[in-house]
């Protein structure tokens, strides 16, 4: 099975993107990029959602970070934001992310675009 991290500070997404996915996937969830990092010593997972707006480390500069590491270089990430703004999409992809997802996210978008980036 599959394993998708979902990386949020908030609750409310990590129990909703849980939900969508726990069928298809083995979903981790985490409220940190920290904590994200942490488990990334011990699992790889085949994709990432991960928020951009967080506290400590938003979501730029962990994926500045999963870029710097082999192991987690080729990690497909899929930003999850709450703000619909061209510029954050284009830094974004310029930076590595292969998609966007806006909140509050829909579970069948959410699902597609896994499926999307999984099967590349």
């Amino acid at each position: 099975m599959e394993t998708v991290f979902v990386v949020d500070d908030a609750d409310t997404n990590l129990l909703k993107a849980r939900q969508a996915l726990e069928a298809s996937y083995r979903v981790l969830t985490m409220p940190s990029a920290a904590k994200m990092f942490a488990l990334l010593e011990k699992i790889i997972p085949d994709i990432i959602l991960l928020d951009i707006e967080m506290p400590e480390m938003n979501g730029f500069a962990a994926l500045e970070k999963l870029a710097q590491n082999e192991r987690t270089a080729k990690i497909p990430v899929i930003f999850l934001t709450a703000q619909a703004d061209a510029a954050l999409e284009t830094k974004g992809l310029e930076l590595g992310a292969v998609d966007f997802i806006a909140k509050p996210f829909s579970e069948t978008v959410l699902l597609n675009k896994i499926v999307k980036h999984l099967k590349k």
